[in-house]
């Protein structure tokens, strides 16, 4: 039974998410530093830029994966009821 509140309860793959983040930050890494040596400022910024969205983006994953698991009710647990927005 849906309760119409998944997307707040919703839980995210942190480390599928971690993974992603690194290969990002290699990847934008590495293209700011050809982009740079190929002296092509535009785009070496735009990389860099990449770089740092993806780092903040590791720093945010990191700090949910060691908060830890948090309560997920089970299957005998009821649903909640929606949030009232009145």
């Amino acid at each position: 039974m849906r309760t119409g509140s998944e997307p707040i309860t919703a839980r995210s793959p942190l480390r599928m998410r971690f993974w992603l983040g690194v290969w990002g930050l290699a990847w934008t890494g590495a293209g700011t530093i050809a982009f740079a040596l190929a002296e092509r400022l535009g785009w070496a910024l735009v990389c860099g830029a990449l770089f740092l969205v993806v780092a903040v983006d590791l720093v945010m994953v990191l700090r949910h994966i060691r908060q830890g698991p948090h309560f997920q009710p089970g299957r005998d647990v009821p649903p909640y009821e929606p949030p009232d927005n009145g």
